[in-house]
Formats: structure tokens, sequence, C-alpha cells
């Protein structure tokens, strides 16, 4: 019989369902045995959807709002109260949580998702405790206290860079709870590549082919910021995208740009158009920044107070593996363009050297993982 998995996700940011989506589409790919359950946490908490009908959205809408307009200062108090309010609700998540996994009966449970891990974890050794349970995580490090990392919990966690798994090992966890992959999870188009026609492809955009295209990219949602981008580099070839932004995209395709500017809606072609770049611009998110290096994008990316707390060491992985330049704000983008364009060539070189399977590796381990539950729990049967 099939091993049933439950991947969780939700909305806030869009990179968590788009991690269980690339795993699921790499489990499809590889024709694991496995049925793949895609599971919106907040569903599960919330069924009615009671939060939606009293402030008339979602609650990860409020959040998408404020990473569309830029409006991300402060989101380390706003992250203690909302940490709070989980506290204050544990235990009746836990047997919602509880009563869900008995309903549903997972055979596997990976969370792809922070804050609500110690819930998840409880829940669901109370639940079905011979179930296993990991964590993995979707940001480059973790956020303490009580973000992805909860303290000496038995399970298994998934860390994408060194710099978590040694925080995995400073909460209490043994080095068999921890895997290091090789990179944050990419969707498995970013590893079918077709061969393009550079210039063909850039004429037809409207590119000069013999100069260097930027990339800009500010997640699936985009940022005005995109639109300061594009006012403060009117001279230099750029491809935006802009996602679900609308109205960004109008605001930019008005603009007359000495140089061309491709504006692009939403696409499922990421790294088609990262093809046609030679460096890439936006905020240090961990998709963003792990799309663009796999592809051959050095990058350049904004570290500040504005910057999300759980993205700040993002910058810090930016400098310590020499893949582009960290700059202090929009005033300072066109001299950190120049000075990339001046190095261009060095930064590619060291960009090509950086290689990333991580989504690969994971289904991998998550191989492992159930193997081994089966073998400890035939072990338990014959005692």
């Amino acid at each position: 019989m099939n091993k049933t998995i439950d991947f969780i996700y939700f909305n806030a940011g869009g990179g968590h369902r788009a991690t269980a989506l690339a795993l699921q589409q790499a489990i499809e790919f590889e024709r694991r045995p496995w049925n793949v359950r895609l599971v919106n946490l907040f569903e599960v908490l919330d069924p009615k959807a009671n939060f939606n009908k009293v402030m008339r959205c979602a609650p990860e809408d409020l959040y998408n709002f404020r990473l569309r307009h830029g409006l991300t200062l402060g989101l380390s108090t706003e992250l203690k109260l909302f940490q709070a309010m989980i506290k204050m609700g544990h235990n009746t998540m836990v047997r919602k949580l509880e009563q869900h996994w008995l309903d549903t009966k997972p055979d596997h449970v990976v969370s792809l998702v922070p804050n609500f891990n110690k819930a998840l974890y409880e829940s669901i050794t109370n639940a079905l405790p011979t179930v296993p349970f990991v964590t993995v995580l979707t940001d480059m490090a973790d956020y303490p206290p009580n973000f992805w990392i909860e303290p000496n919990q038995a399970q298994h966690l998934v860390c994408g860079t060194a710099r978590a798994a040694e925080q995995a090992r400073a909460a209490g966890y043994a080095d068999e709870q921890i895997s290091l992959t090789s990179g944050m999870i990419l969707r498995p188009a970013f590893y079918e590549q077709v061969e393009i026609d550079h210039e063909t492809e850039c004429l037809e955009l409207g590119l000069d082919p013999e100069k260097p295209t930027g990339i800009v990219m500010f997640g699936g949602h985009g940022s005005t910021d995109m639109l300061r981008i594009a006012k403060a580099l009117p001279d230099i070839q750029l491809i935006f995208l802009c996602g679900m932004n609308a109205t960004l995209n109008k605001k930019i395709s008005v603009l007359k740009p000495s140089a061309r500017h491709v504006v692009i809606g939403f696409t499922q072609k990421i790294s088609h158009y990262m093809q046609l770049g030679d460096f890439f611009i936006g905020k240090p998110g961990p998709s963003s920044l792990s799309e663009a290096v796999h592809m051959g994008l050095p990058v350049i990316t904004f570290g500040n107070a504005w910057t999300m707390p759980q993205e700040r060491y993002n910058t810090n992985w930016v400098r310590e593996q020499g893949v582009g330049l960290v700059i202090p704000s929009l005033r300072a983008i066109r001299k950190g363009v120049l000075a990339l364009l001046e190095n261009l060539t060095e930064y590619q070189d060291t960009v090509s050297r950086i290689e990333n399977r991580a989504v690969f590796e994971v289904t991998d381990i998550l191989a492992q993982l159930m193997s081994r539950a089966d073998s400890e729990r035939a072990a338990v049967a014959l005692r």
C-alpha cells in the first residue's frame, strides 16, 4: 500500500506553498510510491473561515499586503505579538490538529511552515505517535526563539544551510536528527532548462543581446520598490517579473526609459526569463536568491531595517558565498549595479560553482526516514 505524506503549508509570502508544490512535482517526476496531500494549516485550524468573516480577508492577506507595498518595518515586533497569540491558543490548536490527524491518518507529516511546529509536533505525537514528523526549513536560517526550530523535539529537521544546521544543534538536536541539503528547494522546472537561442529570444523581447540584462523580481506579489528601481535605472536593460501585481505592471509599463524595460506579469516561466538575464535584483528572499544563483545570475539585494527578520541572515549568505552585493537602500541601486557590472565575469564564475540539488535530496531524505520508521515499527511488533 502506498504511503500517504502530508505537506503542511500556508500562503503567507508564497514560498511555503511553492515549496510544497516543488516537492510534490519532484515526487511525481521520480515516481515515488507515495500519496501526496497538500494541507493548508489555516484551513485545518479555521475550517469555517471565521477569521475571514470577521476581518473580510484571509489571515495571510494582511502579511502579503505589506510585502506588496514594502511595509516591512516593525515586523520583528509584530512577530513577537503573533507568537504570543499562538502560545495563548496552543492547547486549542493541538486539539484541532489531533482530531485532523485521527480523521485523515497520514503516514508521514512534513511541516513547511514556521511558528506552529510545537503544536504540530505535539498533536502528531499525541494522536499518531508512530508517525514521523519532519520540519523542512524554507528559510536559510532560523530566527529564534520559537520560529522554525523548537528545542529538543523528537523529530527530524531538514536545513538548507550550514548556519541552520548549527542552530539545530544548539537547540539540542543530535546529528542523526538533522539533514543538511545543498541549498533551498527549487521547483524541478529549474533543472529542466531548455536550450534557447539567446540572441533570437532577446530580439523578440526588444532587448539588445549585446548588452547585459538584469532580472528584477520581488516575489510572487511584486513590490513598489520595483517601480523605484525602474525609475533609478532608465539606461539599464531590465526584465521586471511583477508576479500577480497588475497595478505595478501597469505603472512600470508606462515609463519611457532610454534602455529597454520588459515587464512581465504572473508567469510560470521564471527560469526561462532568468536564462535571458545576466544579473538579478531583488529582496533577500531565500527562494529568489536561490533561483537566481542556480540560474547563474549574480545578485544585488538589500540589507537594512526594512529587511524581514527571517531574511536578515540571507544577506550574510550572499556576502559569505561571494555571489553578489548587498546594498543598504534603493538610493544605492545605481552605484551597486555599476559596481557589479564592472566585475560581472568574476561574480558569474563564483555563482557557477554553486550546485543546488535540494529538492531531490529532500525526497531521498524522506524515503530514508520512512524506511527507518517502518523498521522501528517492525522491531516493536516483534518484541
